[in-house]
């Protein structure tokens, strides 16, 4: 037997056993060197009024910026917080409260039982609180003045990022390898880049740089967005109480409505800094993959070149670029279908026998047990992983595919959705009830063909699709779908079942947010696409010169690009030609428009730099409010807008707001038309 099929369980456990005592050699590295939060502090001497059982610590916390903060701990046992000599907050679990306090540094005090953790959120944060990192306390309020890289938890993010590579690593040398034929005669160098750059791993590594290039270019121009700092902060928490050995039921609480693949990405990318970049920047990757191994899919169900277009379409397809460029789950689940799709296809390459089947169905399971810990939705890939692995299986094994893949699959799945999530070590179900329960609800109504509606119709996804969508590429997608149902019947419906999977969720209350839900269909849309540009630029070819089958592809491309160019950096609402665009859109409330938060940062800025010292500000007419982070001064609230010098209107061209006679607009936010944000100020321009 060849080395590339001497792969035994042996070897596997082997490396299991070296990846796993590799990283506890990582933990154990870590807990010497990363002083813990509270050890920050000094150890104060009790009083009367201390809970039973608690120590008591004293000494400074870093104030980045002013504003509000919300401030508190959370504890097993009864603890006492006094923050800059105010009432003391006393209680279990977890209690916190909101105060407005300047830049600079606070004294406090904590009196607590073991176990108990600083939580907090700093201006520029809501949500479930973060804990408060080493970082930002020192013993003395001078101190903690001067601290440099406050909010950072750079040794837990080193040891994270350390398991993260072992275990990379040991994935990587256990992959088979492949064999290969020795050359005929030597390859020289040139040759030998042009054969590496044109196969299917160089191809698909262009369309990543492509990918990667447009979402990490002016990363976070679009300003913050809903729910970033929620999965940031908890994702802090989350990746924190792994490097720690953390599995109290209280220490997973956070965000718990939400399972935690996005949580551990953004913690991954948010504990070496106080900001959301890095978090974006592994969201910019993750979305980048995914266009990579839609040209492994491209090239398996047709050709290389199939592949590489369309992975250059969605490359370059506005929401997907949108959301690749914030902290959220859709980049992590256009990538678990994409995954699962290449997988799926995948099940049947070494025969209906042995071993390699069931580790392809097992890789398969946990592919989807991960999509489910992404967004619980995405448990309607199911479906289409069945039909394409019985549709793909070998003459005759159909039915042994049915049997294997129903014992297989849905036990990996489970295993590795409970593996994933600590929350779910303990009473599963009820917390799987609990956080299905907060997920029904709904929020507030959004524009849907000129009403506002927290109900809309179940083909309101599908009206996004057609709205979101470039014009060329829906033309090129449907005159590839009919090219490809005579090429091959099997593998345009194999497409089909994976682009109509998604749409399962019509069938749920939860019908809002645009597009997000039904993300992974942009993506695998970017296949039929693929097929109609190479019919249409060898059409052209035969009709006019050969050229032609590369500058059809360029020229769309180009398109692409001048259309993505038009809306940065507000990929979010872009609005193909069909429904008029942004503007069009705006103008006749179809959609929504400024939903996210987008642009309201800039609107918020310009207040910023331009209020006096006493100005007040209305904020009334702005959701998402807990986006509106104004200057430290600047935080009374005026419920009068009259009462104000400043009124920022979000959402202009379907929220209304109560603007007085004497406001002015002096500033707004726009995208290809569309406004976003507006800034008024009463008496005219400062």
């Amino acid at each position: 037997m060849s080395r590339a099929r001497a792969m035994t369980g042996r070897a596997m456990a082997v490396r299991a056993a070296i990846a796993v005592v590799l990283s506890v050699l990582v933990l154990v590295v870590r807990a010497a060197w990363v002083t813990p939060p509270l050890a920050q502090l000094r150890v104060d001497a009790s009083v009367p009024s201390d809970p039973p059982g608690t120590l008591a610590r004293v000494g400074g916390l870093h104030l980045p910026r002013g504003g509000p903060y919300v401030l508190g701990f959370a504890a097993q046992g009864v603890a006492e917080l006094t923050v800059d000599g105010q009432r003391p907050l006393r209680g279990r679990g977890v209690v916190t409260t909101r105060v407005v306090l300047p830049a600079g540094a606070v004294g406090l005090r904590f009196a607590a039982p073991p176990g108990a953790r600083l939580i907090w959120h700093p201006p520029g944060r809501r949500g479930d609180p973060e804990y408060v990192p080493a970082s930002s306390l020192a013993p003395t309020v001078a101190v903690a003045a001067t601290r440099s890289n406050p909010g950072t938890a750079r040794g837990d993010a080193l040891a994270a990022w350390a398991i993260v590579a072992i275990v990379v690593g040991a994935i990587g040398l256990g992959r088979r390898a492949r064999p290969t034929l020795p050359p005929a005669a030597p390859i020289d160098g040139p040759a030998r880049w042009r054969r590496r750059l044109t196969s299917p791993t160089g191809v698909a590594l262009a369309v990543f740089a492509l990918a990667a290039a447009v979402r990490l270019w002016d990363l976070g121009a679009a300003g913050q967005t809903w729910d970033e700092d929620t999965y940031w902060s908890a994702g802090r928490n989350y990746v924190q109480n792994l490097v720690r050995g953390d599995l109290d039921a209280l220490a997973w609480r956070w965000n718990y409505e939400h399972p935690p693949i996005t949580k551990y990405l953004a913690g991954l990318g948010g504990l070496a800094d106080d900001d959301f970049a890095g978090a974006r920047a592994l969201s910019a990757l993750v979305m980048a993959a995914a266009c990579a191994v839609l040209v492994l899919i491209g090239r398996r169900l047709v050709d290389l070149r199939v592949g590489a277009l369309a992975g250059v379409i969605a490359a370059l397809a506005p929401h997907l670029i949108a959301h690749g460029q914030i902290v959220g789950h859709e980049a992590p689940s256009v990538a678990a279908w994409v995954l699962a799709l290449w997988a799926s296809l995948r099940v049947w390459d070494a025969g209906d026998r042995g071993r390699p089947v069931y580790a392809r169905m097992a890789l398969v399971g946990a592919i989807l047990g991960l999509a489910i810990m992404t967004r619980f939705v995405n448990g309607l890939a199911a479906p289409a992983i069945g039909v394409t692995i019985l549709v793909t299986a070998p003459p005759g094994a159909r039915a042994r595919a049915v049997g294997l893949g129903l014992a297989i699959i849905p036990a990996v799945a489970i295993a590795t959705a409970i593996a994933v999530w600590p929350r779910l070590w303990s009473a599963p179900i009820d917390h799987l009830v609990e956080a299905w329960d907060k997920l029904k609800g709904t929020h507030s109504g959004e524009p849907f063909f000129g009403q506002i509606t927290a109900t809309p119709p179940r083909w309101y996804f599908l009206a996004y699709l057609g709205a979101t969508t470039p014009v060329v590429i829906l033309v090129l997608a449907l005159g590839g779908a009919i090219g490809w149902a005579r090429r091959s019947r099997r593998d345009l419906a194999i497409i089909l079942v994976w682009l109509l999977a998604p749409l399962g969720v019509m069938l749920s209350p939860v019908r809002q947010d645009g597009i997000r839900y039904v993300l992974p269909i942009v993506a695998l849309l970017a296949l039929p696409a693929s097929v109609g540009l190479v019919a249409a630029a060898d059409r052209l070819a035969i009709m006019t010169r050969p050229v032609a089958r590369q500058v059809v592809p360029a020229v769309v491309a180009l398109y692409l690009l001048v259309t993505i160019a038009r809306v940065h950096p507000y990929y979010l609402d872009y609005y193909n030609e069909a429904v008029g665009g942004p503007a069009g859109v705006a103008r006749a409330r179809r959609f929504e428009v400024a939903w996210w938060g987008e642009g309201l940062d800039r609107a918020i800025a310009y207040v910023n730099r331009h209020a006096a010292v006493g100005d007040r500000v209305h904020r009334d007419c702005v959701e998402p409010t807990h986006l509106t982070w104004f200057r430290g001064d600047l935080w009374e609230p005026v419920r009068d807008p009259r009462a104000a010098q400043w009124i920022v209107h979000y959402q202009p061209s379907w929220r209304p707001c109560p603007i007085p006679p004497d406001a002015v607009r002096v500033y707004r936010v726009a995208v290809a038309g569309a406004p976003l944000a507006d800034v008024y100020r009463r008496g005219g321009p400062p």
